[in-house]
């Protein structure tokens, strides 16, 4: 029979901590022994776990210690984080750590370093001047750079239930798609009324469909109001929204009353920002006055513009996708609320770059849309079942009386 010591601390009981390493222990076969257990007394103190677990080879005791590590586990007995150069561009040493999306840290020269940002399956890269800790796609990792190697001195910490509630969100569960009601939308707006107070981020994730549903304006309002901070979209968010206030139109398709069905009109909005030299050449000459693309750059929100293989190019976005992944990590780090407003692909892309402990609120018109929260192992979350219209409409009504 082979042995490890491990030991988990925290909030272990009412967030199922220590119950998911239990389960894991079982469902892999292996049995554990508890050394030591000291349960939290206070809201404001945490549980400590000492156990001994046990399989019968080495190979399945380091397949079993792997996953409780991710689980916010830890070897007993601190130890310094074990760091290997890159072989070549693009390719870790072996045995590089691969991180999770709960925040991490790593064990150098005597003090916890945060590893920043952190997503899952990132390889993290240690750099001794300054000594920064950065998550990194292990493709983007250069010849020479020093990576995190094994899980000695790496420390985990999976969310944690809030001791002062969860309000309206889910917490580490799947939660089924909720209607548009008062209590639910009163909820969220509190909610980033708070975060502005506090001076947090909010990060919103949207797709063109936002401009073709006629909730262009209303998310305009949010923005105006400075409730979004930055604005992860698909390339043609904000050149629909340029096509609708140039022609009436999204995608050729009218929009505005009186406007005329106009086939070539996102192409023609996209030549457009390109003759101004981007967006931003549009609202100097003049030309955009109202509207989305025109919030965004007048507050000046952080955006991100992702295109697709199919769009129009114009200045801003991203046609290189290690470029774009690179910055929507920078985003996402430190955002305090991600919405996901019927963004398509897009979102469903970025959430798969979320940290676990922030709160997310997925709207979409599909039943389907749990499915994107479902697997991220998001610890605060909700899913909203509307079209982005009635959601926004609602939400920006709410929102009216907090900001004023």
């Amino acid at each position: 029979m082979y042995s490890q010591e491990v030991e988990v601390r925290g909030h272990l009981i009412d967030s199922m901590i220590l119950s998911k390493i239990f389960d894991a222990i079982m469902d892999m076969g292996n049995e554990f022994e508890v050394l030591e257990f000291n349960v939290g007394k206070r809201k404001d103190e945490h549980s400590f776990v000492r156990l001994l677990v046990k399989a019968d080879s080495r190979e399945r005791l380091e397949q079993m210690l792997e996953v409780l590590y991710r689980l916010g586990a830890m070897p007993a007995g601190l130890k310094e984080a074990s760091m290997v150069e890159a072989p070549a561009d693009g390719v870790p040493p072996e045995g590089f750590y691969v991180a999770t999306n709960n925040p991490t840290q790593i064990y150098v020269g005597g003090r916890w370093i945060d590893v920043r940002p952190v997503a899952a399956n990132l390889a993290v890269v240690y750099t001794p001047n300054g000594e920064v800790a950065a998550g990194r796609p292990p493709w983007r990792i250069r010849k020479g750079e020093l990576v995190v190697v094994g899980e000695d001195g790496v420390r985990v910490t999976p969310p944690e239930r809030p001791r002062e509630g969860i309000g309206i969100f889910e917490f580490m569960s799947s939660p089924a798609p909720r209607a548009v009601t008062p209590s639910l939308i009163s909820g969220i707006a509190e909610e980033m009324e708070a975060i502005k107070e506090r001076e947090g981020r909010i990060v919103v994730v949207a797709g063109s469909a936002v401009v073709r549903s006629g909730a262009a304006d209303l998310l305009a309002s949010l923005i105006r109001k400075g409730y979004v901070d930055s604005l992860i979209s698909d390339g043609t968010l904000l050149t629909c929204d340029v096509e609708l206030r140039l022609f009436g139109t999204c995608d050729g398709t009218a929009i505005v009353g009186g406007a005329r069905n106009g086939y070539g009109n996102r192409v023609r909005a996209a030549v457009e920002i390109r003759r101004a030299g981007g967006i931003e050449g549009l609202v100097g000459r003049g030309v955009l006055s109202k509207g989305l693309a025109y919030e965004v750059v007048m507050r000046k929100v952080d955006s991100v513009q992702l295109m697709d293989i199919s769009d129009e190019p114009v200045p801003g976005t991203f046609t290189d996708i290690g470029s774009a992944q690179g910055r929507i990590l920078e985003v996402l780090e430190g955002a305090d609320l991600v919405l996901a407003l019927a963004g398509g692909h897009v979102a469903s892309e970025v959430l798969k770059l979320l940290r676990s402990n922030m709160k997310l609120v997925v709207v979409d018109v599909s039943p389907e849309v749990a499915l994107r929260v479902i697997g991220r192992e998001i610890a605060q979350s909700v899913s909203v079942m509307s079209d982005v219209s009635s959601f926004l409409s609602a939400l920006d009504g709410a929102l009216e009386p907090l900001h004023a």
